[in-house]
């Protein structure tokens, strides 16, 4: 989609020139400005107020060095980083990527997301990003450990629970999350709400493990819904097979359908019977293994070597849960081809620009990630109350209110749509929607 404003233009020439080998960040933020275009020529005051202008560029960039000792007593140097991006609705908020892929053009599109994410659910949170090149896959708990706690020995300098509260992501489970906030605790002498994904022990939430997968779950049955569909009897497709996707997978079984692959970074399994949901806990969660060891237990089933060719199997409804840009224009197409009828994200960003101009063009019901995936922060949120409040919410309780966030961020995003002359274009409504909040608190907060 070509833009037609000069100013829009203008404005991303510029970031283009500002953040050069960066291209996921501006892959984010060219469909953001591309999908503001009706908002930019209705609202010329958010323009006059420069609210564009800042939106592109973060509060804060913090970038550290994080030495560690392995096992064998060598220091180890990783780098970190705390993109705190926008903090017009409430305090920073968002996870730490632990991946050997993290630098900080990834860190920036993660904290720029988070921004419209986060306005989304409704709750009084800005957005921020934060993590390090450091990979715990193949490192001993005692390795692990020590990364955590020098990586909270800078991070605690620039965080704090009104300030900016990070939380897990891709690498930062409850293990890493428990050592950092163990560090941040020893080093300030207070035990506050700082970190979300805690321990049920000391202070975290029911259902945050689940809350992605779940939250995931409800945005696409309301859109479903919205479009005459549902998901009873039909057949599903999840790339991944961490928290989000395992808990995408027992929540649209619980919705009657029907989940056959799951995916990680080497390959994917196919199960024509529905895949073993218990047998994927206990590889992925408890025994931290492959999920080509599946095929070991499933003799029916098959592993292929190799991620992309996961979405050559034919199903109604992808739920891509693995990492960004996942799917390109050839895999779209494949979805298309096969029957495929929605595709909702659960990862940041899976979809390639040319991958949604497929969906678009094809009718395919789209949700995107920064309305689709918003159950993961939505109950990081709620984790924050219940610090706040000293006290603890029944499973019922937090459940009950993702699913009302997770159906107020859909009508939202249908709302918005709507009234910019975009009736069906979820990533449309998600941006304006995820947007006006935000802008209007910049506007009334002044140039800061």
């Amino acid at each position: 989609m070509a833009m037609k404003n000069q100013y829009l233009i203008d404005l991303l020439e510029t970031v283009k020139k500002r953040n050069a080998g960066e291209p996921e960040f501006i892959q984010a933020v060219t469909e953001v400005l591309e999908s503001l275009e009706p908002v930019v020529e209705a609202r010329p005051d958010l323009v006059e107020a420069g609210v564009l202008d800042r939106l592109v560029e973060p509060e804060r960039q913090i970038i550290f060095r994080v030495p560690w000792v392995d096992d064998n007593g060598k220091v180890q140097v990783n780098r970190g980083f705390r993109v705190q991006y926008n903090s017009a609705i409430g305090p920073y908020k968002g996870g730490l990527r632990l991946h050997p892929s993290v630098y900080l053009g990834i860190i920036k599109f993660l904290g720029f997301e988070q921004v419209f994410k986060n306005s989304l659910t409704t709750l009084p949170m800005g957005g921020g990003k934060g993590g390090s090149d450091f990979d715990p896959k193949g490192k001993s708990d005692g390795e692990v450990m020590r990364f955590c706690q020098s990586f909270m020995t800078e991070l605690c300098k620039h965080i704090g629970p009104d300030t900016d509260v990070p939380a897990g992501d891709i690498g930062t489970g409850a293990r890493e999350i428990g050592y950092m906030f163990g560090q941040y605790k020893r080093l300030r002498n207070e035990f506050s709400g700082v970190l979300t994904g805690k321990g049920l022990t000391y202070g975290g939430s029911l259902v945050r493990t689940e809350a992605t997968g779940y939250g995931l779950c409800y945005f696409t049955d309301e859109m479903l819904k919205a479009n005459g569909k549902s998901f009873e009897g039909k057949t599903v497709v999840i790339s991944g097979s961490g928290n989000v996707a395992i808990y995408a997978t027992e929540k649209a079984t619980e919705l009657g359908a029907k989940v056959v692959a799951l995916s990680d970074s080497n390959g994917y399994i196919y199960d024509e019977k529905g895949v073993d949901l218990a047998c994927i806990k206990q590889l992925k969660e408890v025994e931290r293994k492959r999920i080509k060891e599946y095929v070991n237990t499933h003799p029916d089933a098959t592993y292929t070597e190799g991620c992309s060719g996961i979405w050559s199997i034919p199903c109604d409804i992808a739920l891509p849960c693995a990492t960004q840009n996942e799917i390109n224009k050839e895999s779209a197409e494949l979805l298309v081809k096969n029957g495929c009828f929605a595709v909702s994200e659960g990862a940041n960003m899976p979809s390639t620009p040319e991958a949604i101009e497929v969906y678009l063009n094809n009718g395919i019901l789209y949700g995107p990630a920064k309305a689709a995936n918003a159950g993961g922060v939505a109950t990081s949120g709620l984790e924050m109350s219940q610090n706040s409040e000293r006290l603890s919410w029944t499973f019922e309780e937090v459940d009950a209110k993702l699913k009302g966030i997770m159906t107020s961020i859909f009508a939202a995003c249908d709302s918005a749509a709507k009234e910019y002359g975009m009736p069906g274009n979820y990533m449309a409504g998600a941006n304006i929607a995820g947007f006006l909040k935000v802008a209007e608190a910049m506007k009334a907060q002044g140039c800061v």
